[in-house]
């Protein structure tokens, strides 16, 4: 695919994904939703990605969501507005409603990440921030609904009273309280956030592929059943890991006192 809203590097067993609208603030229309679904086909279906870095271009915002001026002229033509999810648009599924990727992903915010921005930010696995990041749902305030998925995620990674107040007022919350909620996993100065994203992604490269995969599809799958249920659930990425040579790799390793070689591969 021929890009011009996204940039799409891979190296390391890393992927780096980059919004790369700027100008306006990295705002999502149909090309970049259409482009970021190439993407996360390519990222699903090459086993030498083990992580994904997302992020937004430029030194103002990861995303400010949906682009307004577009939706605007989608309007005056007579295009019926959306509601949840995104099926039947452009870019379907996208990141906030591809249930299936088992792969990590990792935001790395600065600058405003609000509406369809901070949705993406929910739906990731690890979120890297700067002091400067803001963020927020203001779909209240422009006759909207946070239908990219923020308004269910927010209540299950919030208090419910502190989400609904987030939902139903658009405020927006500085990266300290995103911090204190848990929302993000570390706060740093502008100039230490690649440095720390860089050592979250070493971490996860180091780690045994199948079993990151096997981890984050059974995390994910068990939070809405009850305990006993979870623990007798069918997870197809866990039955692969079983089946792997990674499965016995890393206690060999461990026994033969050197660093584990992964394959990834599975039977």
């Amino acid at each position: 695919m021929n890009y011009t809203r996204v940039r799409y590097e891979k190296k390391d067993h890393v992927a780096h994904v980059t919004m790369d609208r700027p100008e306006v603030l990295n705002a999502m229309d149909r090309q970049m939703h259409e482009e970021l679904a190439g993407i996360w086909d390519d990222v699903e279906a090459d086993d030498e990605i083990r992580v994904v870095v997302l992020t937004g271009a430029g030194n103002r915002a990861f995303t400010v969501g949906q682009d307004l001026k577009e939706r605007a002229r989608r309007n005056d033509a007579g295009e019926e507005e959306s509601t949840f999810g995104s099926r039947g648009q452009a870019g379907h599924p996208r990141l906030t409603d591809r249930f299936t990727l088992c792969k990590p992903v990792v935001a790395r915010v600065h600058g405003y990440a609000l509406g369809g921005g901070f949705e993406l930010v929910l739906a990731c696995d690890i979120v890297i921030a700067s002091t400067e990041a803001v963020f927020g749902l203001p779909e209240v305030q422009l006759g909207l609904i946070p239908g990219a998925g923020g308004v269910f995620r927010l209540p299950r990674q919030l208090p419910q009273k502190v989400a609904m107040g987030y939902l139903l007022t658009g405020r927006r919350m500085d990266a300290a309280t995103a911090l204190r909620y848990g929302l993000v996993n570390e706060v740093v100065p502008l100039d230490e956030l690649d440095q720390c994203v860089a050592g979250w992604t070493d971490s996860l490269v180091r780690a045994a592929p199948l079993s990151v995969r096997a981890i984050k599809q059974a995390a994910l799958r068990s939070l809405d059943l009850p305990l006993e249920e979870a623990f007798t659930a069918t997870y197809p990425w866990e039955e692969r890991r079983r089946r792997s040579k990674d499965a016995v790799e890393g206690v060999r390793a461990f026994t033969e006192k050197r660093d584990p070689v992964w394959t990834g591969h599975y039977m």
